[in-house]
């Protein structure tokens, strides 16, 4: 594979944009004009904030390090930071490269604050798209089950869309896992295992909604990836295997087992794998179709279950 193609394939797929050139952070999306003084934990508004001095300090010290977006990068810092020596904790590990969602302890996804650690994936911007898909395709009293679900972003997005769902979540990473009791709240269930391995057996044949956000990167494109992804990040939520695609085969394989009658298995992928999303979709039993965003330059494979099929052993 090209590398230069492979990192842009990726960049187009789940990862923030490592030149940061046209896409801002998610995180300074909701950035307002209040702003805490870090030496005296007052608040003040956007000019008197500008004119501060350790804003000055950190906007310079973010710049030296080659952060774009210095002066957004510092109102968060500076907001997020306890104490003045928090503060330059905080700043340090963010200028040595460190993502800011985890110098920050959260990252900014469908409207909600998402609590991630490090370690812990961050969740994308294009990931909203898979959630929209969800969300059309979701009902009150539905169960939804949100696989690979890393920080719980997903299932939490879904279950503030759609109330009265019982919504159920798992990953395999312990430190992911408990992120995910953080965040899926309102009597969601998380659980820590291997794909299907840790969900209630009752759940077989009743799911109405599956949510995959699986990784989907090529073992050997996760050298070319930017480094915030690729040193801070689990490799375990980034490595799709040899064709980014094992763990989609592995989910799908067994989403017939899962599925209610005409329920639904969604998963994130990039436009270039699509077309094998689908045909191991349709392999597993499952009507597929694509959906993309221009927007956001995201794609969902989407599969509905036969009633003819569901809750086979296939």
């Amino acid at each position: 594979m090209d590398e230069r193609k492979a990192s842009l394939d990726f960049r187009n797929s789940n990862c923030v944009d490592e030149s940061k050139e046209n896409i801002k952070h998610d995180a300074f999306k909701n950035v307002t004009d209040a702003t805490r003084d870090a030496e005296t934990g007052s608040y003040t508004d956007g000019g008197d904030f500008l004119k501060n001095s350790t804003y000055e300090i950190v906007v310079s010290r973010l710049r030296a390090a080659g952060c774009v977006f210095a002066e957004d990068e510092a109102r968060l810092l500076i907001f997020a930071a306890r104490t003045p020596a928090d503060l330059a904790a905080m700043v340090n590990r963010r200028a040595e490269g460190f993502p800011l969602e985890h110098v920050i302890g959260w990252a900014e996804f469908c409207g909600l604050r998402i609590t991630v650690a490090p370690g812990v994936f961050v969740p994308r911007r294009r990931t909203e798209f898979l959630v929209r898909q969800a969300a059309a395709l979701t009902r009150p009293e539905a169960v939804v089950v949100d696989l690979c679900c890393g920080s719980g972003a997903v299932g939490a997005a879904l279950a503030a869309a759609q109330d009265r769902i019982e919504l159920h979540a798992a990953d395999i990473d312990p430190v992911a896992v408990q992120c995910a009791r953080r965040n899926v709240t309102a009597g969601g269930h998380v659980y820590e295992g291997d794909l299907y391995e840790p969900l209630p057996h009752r759940l077989r044949g009743r799911i109405d909604v599956l949510i995959a956000n699986a990784p989907y990167v090529p073992t050997e494109a996760i050298r070319l990836l930017p480094p915030e992804a690729r040193i801070h990040e689990a490799q375990v939520a980034l490595d799709g295997g040899p064709d980014g695609l094992d763990i989609q085969r592995r989910v799908a394989d067994a989403a017939p087992i899962w599925l209610a009658p005409g329920g639904h298995l969604l998963i994130e992928t990039s436009e270039r794998q699509a077309p094998l999303t689908v045909e191991i979709f349709a392999r597993s039993g499952l009507i597929p179709q694509v959906a993309s965003s221009e927007e956001l330059d995201a794609t969902v494979v989407i599969g509905t279950m036969p009633v003819s099929l569901s809750g086979s052993d296939g």
